[in-house]
C-alpha cells in the first residue's frame, strides 16, 4: 500500500523542550498532521553535564536524575490508541564531539568497573565520517537516537532509562538516516519524544555508553491505521552496518546456562582479546567493545547452554 505524505510545514523542538518521563499526562509542544516532519535539537544524554572540554571529574559528579532525558512530546491529529506510527528517520546530524564513558555501578561488567573513566571523542565529517579512538583505531560515524518513544496508555510516569512496548530507550544502532521504525500507539496523539543522539555503538552498548553526542534528528511522523504491531518493529534503510561491515570479524563466544552470563563471558573474552592484541587498557577495551563490537545470539536450542557472539569488525583498524 503507498502512503502518500503531507508536504506542510516543518516544525521544530529546540533542545530545552525536553521532559524525564514516558507520561501520557504530559501537555504536548506542538501539534501536526500525519505525514508532516519535525526537526529536534537535542543535548547529549548526560542533558549537558558534558561537553567537549570534560574530564572524568564529569563522570564523578554526574547527577542520575537529568540522564536520558527526550525531547517533545509531539502530538499527531488522528492517532488513536491500536494505530501505529511510523516514523521516518529523514535525516540524523551529530554534533563535532561526542563521548563515552564507564560509569560506576552501570554496564553489563559493572561489578569488575569500579573507576570511572570518561573518554572525549572529535567527530570529523559529521554523519558521514569518523572518530579516532586511538592512534590506529577509527570509528566511521553511523548516527541515530537511542531514545524514541511514544507515551503510554497507563496512567503515571515510566521511567525513561529503559525501552517498553512503546518504545523508549532501544538503543538500536540500525536505526540511522532512512530507517522506518513502527511503534503501537497508546494514546491519543501518539504524544512522540526523542534523545540520546548516539554518533556510533555497538549491538549491546556493553560498557553503557555509546559515542554520546548532540544531534539534529529529522523525522516524518505518519499515522498507520493499516498496520498494527504489538512492540516495536522496523525497516532498515538497507543492509547492516555498511559502514564497518567492509572487512572480515573476530569474535570471541561466552556459553553458559543463563543467557546474560554467557553475554559478559563473551564481553570479557573480546576485552582480553582487544588487551592482547592491541595492547589496550582493560577500561579503553571495555568502551571500544560499547562502540563497535557487536552481540549476537549464535545459538539458543542447544540446551542447557546458550552461546552468545562478541563480533568485532577488523575494519576499524589501520592496516
Amino acid at each position: 500500500m503507498t502512503h502518500t505524505h503531507n508536504s506542510g510545514r516543518t516544525i521544530h523542538v529546540h533542545r530545552d523542550q525536553w521532559h524525564l518521563a514516558w507520561d501520557n499526562s504530559i501537555e504536548p509542544i506542538g501539534r501536526i498532521q500525519s505525514g508532516e516532519i519535525v526537526e529536534f535539537d537535542l543535548l547529549d544524554s548526560a542533558g549537558g553535564q558534558i561537553g567537549p572540554e570534560s574530564t572524568v571529574e564529569a563522570i564523578k559528579t554526574l547527577d542520575f536524575s537529568r540522564v536520558d532525558q527526550v525531547n517533545g512530546p509531539i502530538y499527531v491529529e488522528g492517532a488513536e490508541p491500536g494505530d501505529t506510527l511510523e516514523v521516518e528517520i529523514v535525516d540524523l546530524q551529530p554534533a563535532d564531539w561526542g563521548w563515552t564513558a564507564i560509569i560506576p555501578g552501570f554496564g553489563l561488567l559493572a561489578d569488575e568497573f569500579s573507576e570511572p573513566a570518561l573518554k572525549i571523542w572529535k567527530i570529523e565529517g559529521g554523519a558521514d565520517g569518523w572518530a579516532e579512538f586511538l592512534p590506529g583505531i577509527r570509528i566511521p560515524m553511523a548516527p541515530f537516537c537511542g531514545e524514541i518513544g511514544l507515551a503510554p496508555g497507563a496512567l503515571g510516569a515510566l521511567s525513561t532509562i529503559p525501552p517498553y512496548r512503546h518504545g523508549g530507550n532501544m538503543d538500536t544502532k540500525h536505526l540511522t538516516k532512512g530507517a522506518r521504525l513502527y511503534l503501537p500507539i497508546e494514546a491519543p496523539g501518539a504524544l512522540y519524544s526523542m534523545g540520546d543522539g548516539h554518533a556510533a555503538q555497538g549491538d549491546g552498548e556493553v560498557c553503557g555508553t555509546a559515542i554520546e553526542a548532540p544531534m539534529h534528528a529529522t523525522v516524518r511522523l505518519t499515522v498507520r491505521k493499516d498496520l498494527q504491531v504489538p512492540q516495536p518493529q522496523f525497516l532498515t534503510a538497507g543492509p547492516l552496518a555498511t559502514r564497518t561491515n567492509t572487512a572480515p570479524y573476530y569474535a570471541t563466544d561466552g556459553i553458559g546456562p543463563d543467557l546474560v552470563e554467557a553475554t559478559r563471558s563473551a564481553v570479557r573474552h573480546m576485552i582480553e582479546h582487544l588487551q592482547r592484541t592491541y595492547q589496550l587498557s582493560r577500561e579503553d577495551a571495555y568502551m571500544l567493545c560499547s562502540v563497535a563490537v557487536d552481540l549476537k545470539l549464535c545459538e539458543v536450542v542447544d540446551m542447557p547452554n546458550w552461546l552468545v557472539g562478541a563480533f568485532l569488525p577488523l575494519s576499524i583498524f589501520s592496516k
